[in-house]
């Protein structure tokens, strides 16, 4: 890999570390959501840096498009209280657990792929739309449509949750 190729690569790793940062430090919902969107927007480039731009156009299209709205949403219907758990300071266990455990997975994961995968694994292969598509629609069709179903759900708990709590403010 060429210096500007890395310092691209490098680049979008910084993205994807300072919005998940953002994401889990932020204080407001909507500030947490725009940490959570940079970061899926650098792993849509790391795809594209992968030679994968229908994939990233999907990162995209469906994580950072349909996804992020639906949250969005949800923040916008459900008022929580400036008085909730969410608004008390972390313990110092809490903060212990929140730094090692995902370092701890990281490490973990990364020691088991480099000990186990065979050698020519992580080559990369090109692979047509055409044959994605099959592949997804194939024997993958009921997972991909349960995940549809799952946001469908989420959506309609998110407005029913709206609904309810401004029919009680208005009591």
């Amino acid at each position: 890999m060429d210096k500007i190729g890395l310092g691209v690569f490098l680049a979008h790793v910084l993205i994807i570390v300072a919005g998940g940062l953002v994401t889990v430090f932020a204080r407001s919902l909507v500030r947490a959501l725009t940490g959570l969107i940079a970061t899926l927007f650098g792993v849509a480039g790391l795809y594209f840096l992968m030679a994968a731009p229908f994939i990233g156009v999907m990162q995209v299209l469906i994580y950072v498009g349909a996804v992020s709205i639906l949250i969005f949403f949800a923040i916008a219907f459900t008022k929580s209280s400036h008085l909730g758990e969410e608004a008390r300071p972390r313990k110092q266990s809490q903060w212990f657990f929140l730094l090692s455990v995902p370092g701890l997975v990281i490490f973990s994961l990364g020691y088991l792929l480099i000990k186990f995968i065979p050698q020519g694994f992580l080559q990369p292969q090109e692979t047509q739309v055409k044959d994605l598509g099959g592949f997804f629609l194939g024997p993958y069709m009921l997972p991909f449509e349960l995940i549809s179903l799952v946001l469908l759900v989420a959506m309609m708990g998110a407005v029913i949750l709206g609904f309810e709590k401004k029919i009680k403010r208005e009591d």
